[in-house]
């Protein structure tokens, strides 16, 4: 039996009605030692493990999955790193002792960043990683994202689903690892400082009390550039505002202060610095399509014939701009772990997700707000952010629009149906596009919710296809 339950069935008692009692009791105890790790498993998502501490997410279920860690991989050592959470130190004191009751070897780089910790597993060549951090989520949930070799982000379909199985075993333990501490910030800064190429900014950073501070306050000092800083401070409470770039209402601070200082861009970082969302110096929103859109034309100029992975919600303005500057343009599903699996496994120079997610090869395909930010200033030698996006406004479109539905299953097949006229893409929901204008209409993976986004050549069509779209699926 293992080191983390208890033997459910004890020795017989003397007595017939003795043995009978303690039958029943030892097979009760079994059954609800069976049953709470079915529980736990709700955590287990599509890229992660997540849920509300303690009851989805909690020290039991860390041992168990620091175990499981260690037999999927057969690792012999297993970077470990943690966001501010209140509940990040219990967290990885057990998920260690777990891997370490297999013979595993922790590598511990504290409090961290997110891509900090990939950046560890691929830069030294580990067997593999887990941050602790629930992202952007508010301070009561946590979670695991697990790395692989070579930085992949471990998702449903690449190890998760099998993580989940062993999860629910029980180990012997071995001969027990160590834990080694390490410092990796002095490596990191000096891997992405090596990109940067233009210091004469004024930027307004906002970290929203989570880790981003920790890779890019160094970053700016070491680089001499003029920055701002807006909540830098970690902690897990979120005192000024939530973490999360999915709500533009939490960039609203961050927009006025880049006006207020007359700031050539500001920065957004979400709670664990995988993401940043980027503002011009007149406070607008730059979205992750024209954003990508920009970086791949300067990335183009070096790397022709490569490929670009980007968002099927992305404008049609993306695949333009890659195909005219002499690349390969790739459309992929939504998720962020298959961007960083098709750039680190099948070549490329650049990926991006809608969300924010932007992988580099040069950056050993991590998704990194630091790296993006980096490669974003680069792009401000002559211009202004503003009138580099304005050149990549061609169209018209929405936000992803999030719907309650009764059966997302069904509505799909409505709209599906409906436009049957147009050209359909299968990859991720329904996708279908015509000369000017295309939707996506997809099924959310955490929530009962449809997501929808549409573009069109004008404004007109736009507003057309959307009440047309949304008649259909409230009815």
């Amino acid at each position: 039996m293992g080191t983390d339950e208890p033997r459910p069935f004890g020795r017989p008692l003397p007595n017939v009605r003795g043995s009978f009692i303690k039958l029943m009791v030892d097979l009760l105890g079994f059954f609800k030692l069976r049953g709470k790790p079915k529980r736990d498993m709700k955590a287990f998502k599509s890229y992660d493990i997540r849920g509300l501490y303690p009851e989805e997410i909690n020290e039991k279920l860390a041992f168990k999955v620091g175990q499981a860690f260690a037999h999927f991989l057969k690792a012999k050592d297993i970077v470990v790193g943690f966001d501010m959470r209140e509940s990040s130190p219990s967290l990885f004191e057990h998920l260690t002792k777990g891997m370490m009751s297999q013979g595993v070897n922790v590598i511990n780089i504290g409090m961290v960043t997110t891509p900090m910790l990939s950046f560890a597993v691929a830069k030294y060549n580990y067997d593999g990683g887990i941050m602790i951090s629930a992202s952007h989520n508010p301070g009561e949930y946590n979670a695991f994202k697990v790395i692989g070799k070579r930085g992949v982000q471990l998702s449903s379909e690449t190890g998760l689903n099998t993580l989940k199985e062993l999860s629910q075993q029980t180990f012997d333990s071995k001969n027990p690892g160590v834990m080694v501490k390490k410092n990796v910030i002095n490596d990191y800064l000096n891997h992405v400082s090596s990109f940067s190429k233009n210091h004469n900014l004024k930027v307004v950073a906002d970290y929203g009390n989570g880790v981003g501070a920790i890779s890019a306050e160094p970053f700016f000092k070491r680089m001499g550039i003029e920055v701002v800083s807006m909540y830098p401070e970690p902690d897990g409470s979120f005192p000024n505002h939530p973490a999360n770039p999915h709500d533009v209402e939490n960039l609203q601070d961050l927009q006025k202060k880049v006006v207020e200082e007359k700031a050539d861009l500001g920065l957004f970082f979400d709670g664990d610095a995988d993401r940043v969302v980027v503002v011009d110096e007149k406070g607008e929103i730059v979205y992750a399509d024209l954003l990508l859109a920009l970086l791949a034309q300067e990335e183009l100029k070096q790397h022709q014939n490569e490929k670009v992975y980007f968002d099927l919600r992305f404008s049609k303005v993306v695949p333009e701009i890659i195909t005219a500057n002499h690349g390969i343009p790739i459309m992929m599903r939504v998720g962020n772990p298959f961007y960083k699996e098709k750039l680190i496994h099948e070549g490329g120079i650049l990926a991006g997700e809608f969300s924010g997610h932007i992988m580099f090869k040069e950056n050993y395909g991590i998704d990194d707000g630091l790296f993006a930010t980096i490669k974003t200033m680069n792009l401000l030698q002559n211009e202004t952010l503003s009138s580099l996006v304005n050149t990549m406004k061609r169209y018209k479109n929405t936000p992803e629009i999030n719907l309650k539905v009764k059966d997302a299953d069904e509505s799909l097949r409505k709209v599906a149906a409906k436009f049957q006229g147009g050209e359909s893409i299968s990859i991720d929901g329904v996708h279908i596009s015509y000369k000017d204008w295309w939707f996506s209409l997809r099924k959310s993976n955490t929530e009962p919710l449809v997501r929808l986004r549409i573009e069109a050549d004008s404004t007109e069509l736009l507003e057309e296809k959307k009440a047309e779209i949304l008649e259909i699926l409230e009815a």
